[in-house]
């Protein structure tokens, strides 16, 4: 192998690993012209247990960060109701494109959050199955997340557990040719998407909010994040379609905010 070559190979190894991440097409990593199919997954050795392994410099913070993502949502998590912050999306009467990345299915979409005095421009919005966050314990068959950056490049994200019962006409139309993207790196188009009744469902209801991190590789931290605590619901034939592209994408419930990261535990405890 050339000088070239070995070069190339290793600033490949480097960058890869962030393409496809809960926060592509934010400021991080601005959208590309083709769909970047992940280089990390959530099977074996390109698996959570190993996000670190793939990248020791980049992803250091999914093994050793003590402020991680997801986490259980209980009463020792902050609350407030969802009219403390304005959360918009721009409606797609044409419907939008629909990406399948290889570890997400994402929307990219046009928003706006007004949160804690910042504002925020939305990018994308992508789902995971099961859900990430658990409220008291208890899982979700989904999660979507609604992922925003502000100027001083922090990111928010604002997330829907989701539930099986009567068909959320949003969702529906989300995933209206689903089958056409199954394979990653494919495209498809959505129904017309229309935000009205999931801005009023977030307005309407408390929300939880704490500062975590992004649940894909490099797992940084300072993500603010605002959790609706009741659920959307989608219908059972809709999810099970969902489930044949998506199959699992849900990093581990990690540790108590604050607490050592459950990696390094395990590391020093096999010491």
């Amino acid at each position: 192998m050339t000088r070239f070559a070995q070069f190339t190979a290793v600033a490949l190894a480097l960058v890869a690993p962030a393409f496809a991440a809960c926060d592509y097409g934010t400021h991080l990593y601005p959208r590309e012209r083709t769909v970047p199919v992940s280089t990390f997954g959530y099977n074996d050795l390109i698996g959570p247990l190993n996000w670190f392994g793939l990248n020791k410099t980049a992803n250091k913070l999914c093994a050793t960060g003590q402020h991680q993502s997801p986490i259980v949502l209980d009463s020792s998590i902050a609350t407030a109701h969802g009219s403390s912050i304005s959360f918009s999306v721009e409606p797609s009467p044409l419907g939008s494109e629909f990406e399948n990345l290889g570890s997400t299915l994402e929307v990219p979409v046009n928003g706006s959050l007004k949160a804690d005095g910042k504002d925020y421009t939305l990018a994308q919005f992508h789902f995971h199955t099961p859900s990430e966050h658990r409220i008291n314990s208890e899982y979700h068959p989904m999660e979507m997340h609604f992922v925003f950056s502000a100027p001083d490049k922090s990111t928010a994200v604002v997330a829907f557990l989701i539930a099986l019962g009567v068909p959320d006409l949003l969702l529906s139309s989300v995933f209206k040719h689903v089958e056409e993207i199954a394979t990653p790196g494919h495209t498809t188009e959505t129904g017309p998407l229309v935000f009205s009744a999931l801005e009023s469902h977030l307005t309407s209801n408390a929300i939880y909010t704490y500062s975590g991190s992004l649940t894909t590789p490099p797992c940084t931290e300072g993500v603010t994040w605002y959790i609706s605590s009741q659920p959307l619901q989608i219908d059972q034939v809709t999810y099970g379609r969902v489930k044949e592209v998506i199959k699992f994408n849900a990093r581990y419930t990690q540790n108590k905010l604050g607490g050592v990261n459950l990696l390094q535990n395990i590391a020093d405890e096999l010491k």
